[in-house]
């Protein structure tokens, strides 16, 4: 393939990967984007492999088989992995685009064939030295990421002591190494201190990610993402490929988007986030001043007897309901509502779960109609014209001291107005707090209804009583 028809194929790579962005930014489009992706990807990989710089017979089939590998693994994956498993999916995804950037620095570093001097050459070094710096960032921050989304790392925040004055002390070393790294690569060295760089990144990783909360994890999953776009932007720059500068460029700007709407929506800055802190907030409030004599439980089948009345129906999925696996109950119950001749709708909260659009993949892959999934906005100002709003597994996103509790360290997130409805009926395992530790005045209200249990076996039943009546 001539180097004109590798130009022209990238061009429309380039284009069809905008396309893609612009597919996944609405529901009903989404499907197309990712065609759009596919074929983008498709096309930028046969122009790379049969363009100028791919030639002899056993390049070719080193490439087939590691295609063939890659292939299989992620068919493997896609087949086996859970839609309840996507979040940890993504960050180990993301992991592998960091070792790639960092495999792709080191092989760049020791080619030998590659003859630049004065100010490419330092150009050309500083990129390799940057591109496996995010690289190995993004590698082990990933990996962690994985663990605390799994449930193989606990969720809770390490936070070890001046890890400040850490941070600072590896940021400042990473800076000198560089120099010296620049310095020794211009008489053929520059290996240790590229080594000892990349050790340095993959702790600052390590470390970034277990200071982070497990609730925060859907700021982390986007700004991970952001810092793979950068690595494989950065991987572009080292190997000389237009597309691959773009396609990374566009991920990593994404990325930061992406992550800057997860902290607005939970009301934090992405400094509070990395340093591990909540929203500065008053005194801590005892769950039991909130509860006290105050709660009251339902069964599902009084809960059934409700739903049977009621002309509008909205519910709130949340981790829980990620947890129990619930969605295609929650799917239906709603088509046992729908029957009856009950409005239902599904108000959706940005940073329900554990990634960004979690609670979106989870009722899609329970087939719920897009149409039915109403975004905060637009569902808040009709809580008060709602009969009845079903919570299942969402804590802090519909507590009301969010919005009522001046001081909390809540205070100023936007939440699901779920209080402003006729009757709430929260499904849970207990009355235990979310991410942030506090009660949730919600659960004590007098219209509120506590059915204490595992979200999907209390959906089943519900569907099976309003069945029945």
């Amino acid at each position: 393939m001539s180097e004109g028809l590798v130009t022209v194929s990238y061009i429309g790579a380039t284009i069809l990967f905008i396309l893609t962005l612009g597919g996944l930014s609405n529901q009903e489009t989404a499907r197309r984007g990712n065609l759009y992706g596919i074929i983008g990807m498709t096309l930028a990989i046969v122009a790379t492999v049969f363009g100028p710089e791919v030639s002899g017979t056993m390049s070719y089939i080193l490439i087939a088989v590691m295609m063939g590998i890659g292939g299989a693994v992620g068919i493997t994956l896609a087949r086996k992995v859970e839609m309840t498993q996507m979040p940890e999916l993504v960050a180990i995804l993301h992991s592998l685009v960091g070792l790639a950037a960092v495999l792709v620095g080191y092989v760049n570093f020791m080619d030998k064939t590659i003859s630049l001097v004065g100010p490419e050459k330092v150009i050309h070094e500083v990129e390799i030295y940057v591109g496996i710096l995010i690289g190995a960032i993004t590698f082990s921050g990933s990996i962690i990421a994985f663990g605390k989304l799994s449930g193989k790392i606990g969720g809770n925040p390490l936070l070890l002591p001046a890890r400040h004055f850490l941070n600072l002390g590896l940021l400042i070393a990473t800076i000198w190494l560089c120099t010296v790294f620049v310095h020794q690569a211009e008489t053929g060295g520059g290996t240790l201190p590229l080594l000892i760089m990349t050790l340095i990144a993959l702790a600052f990783g390590v470390h970034m990610v277990m200071a982070i909360g497990g609730a925060d994890m859907p700021v982390v999953i986007a700004l991970l993402n952001s810092y793979s776009g950068i690595a494989a932007a950065l991987a572009g720059f080292i190997l000389g490929n237009t597309v691959l500068i773009i396609a990374g460029s566009l991920v990593g700007t994404s990325g930061l988007i992406l992550t800057q709407i997860m902290c607005v929506a939970m009301n934090r800055s992405l400094t509070n986030v990395l340093f591990g802190k909540m929203a500065a907030g008053g005194e801590a409030i005892d769950a039991d001043e909130v509860y006290a004599g105050k709660v009251t439980s339902a069964q599902p089948d009084e809960v059934a007897m409700i739903l049977e009345t009621a002309q509008r129906v909205v519910i709130v999925p949340g981790y829980g309901m990620a947890m129990a696996q619930a969605q295609h109950a929650v799917r239906e119950l709603a088509d046992a509502m729908q029957a009856k001749g009950i409005d239902v709708e599904y108000g959706i909260h940005p940073v329900a779960g554990r990634m960004p659009g979690h609670m979106n993949v989870l009722l899609a892959e329970a087939e719920v109609p897009y149409d039915k999934l109403v975004e905060m906005d637009k569902i808040n100002p009709t809580f008060e014209d709602t009969d009845v709003v079903i919570v299942i597994g969402a804590n802090d996103v519909t507590n009301p001291m969010a919005r009522d509790v001046e001081g909390s360290p809540i205070y100023g997130m936007p939440i699901l107005n779920v209080d402003k409805a006729k009757t709430v009926v929260v499904i849970k395992r207990s009355l235990s707090p979310g991410f942030a530790g506090l009660p949730n005045p919600l659960f004590a209200m007098d219209h509120t209804l506590m059915v204490y249990g595992d979200g999907k076996k209390a959906v089943v039943e519900m569907t099976v009583a309003l069945n029945q009546a």
